[in-house]
């Protein structure tokens, strides 16, 4: 089976992330995806981040009607901070019949070099990238990676955290569910 592995730390979860996957499904030959939420990105101050479990439900609360996607929280039990080449090796010796494939944006393609050994996650794993408008794909990096025109919205989960801080609406920005639930429970307040 093809596993295509999105990586983020999902705080939250918005239709930005949804659309993204679902287009990753529809057009490429991954079977299921995986929703691969990070407790701690090293690239992210962890401190303005929702609690692990409460983002994962908030996940698992967005893709609960579509059965090609997990919520997956493998990274809970590897060492912090979460490193994708770690979370790779792990998968691929738990599920040794899988083919795992990372979903970039061409913004984070970009900055492939600055990840943890990234001459071994180019050579060992493929990778799907979404185009983002400003960050063109120059270099593959001898890799031929499947490449995609998906439909993107200018939004980000920080725009979101902060709507909720001035109490504006969230409506439409994510699923109206995970919405009711982090309103309900008062998170990024």
């Amino acid at each position: 089976m093809h596993i295509g592995l999105y990586f983020g730390s999902f705080n939250p979860i918005h239709t930005g992330h949804l659309i993204i996957a679902n287009h990753v499904t529809e057009h490429t030959s991954v079977d299921k995806l995986w929703f691969v939420l990070s407790p701690q990105n090293p690239h992210k101050e962890s401190s303005s981040l929702l609690n692990e479990y409460d983002r994962l439900h908030l996940v698992k609360m967005a893709i609960q009607d579509n059965p090609k996607f997990r919520a997956s929280n493998i990274e809970f039990q590897l060492p912090r901070p979460s490193y994708t080449i770690d979370t790779l090796t792990y998968l691929s010796e738990k599920f040794p019949l899988e083919q795992f494939s990372v979903i970039v944006g061409s913004d984070s393609f970009q900055n492939i070099r600055k990840w943890k050994n990234h001459e071994r996650l180019l050579a060992d794993y493929h990778f799907i990238i979404y185009k983002r408008p400003g960050f063109p794909i120059i270099d593959t990096y001898g890799t031929s990676p499947t490449i995609l025109e998906a439909p993107l919205l200018d939004i980000s989960s920080s725009y979101i955290r902060r709507q909720i801080k001035e109490k504006k609406s969230i409506r439409y920005l994510i699923p109206d569910p995970v919405a009711a639930y982090i309103l309900e429970n008062r998170y990024y307040q």
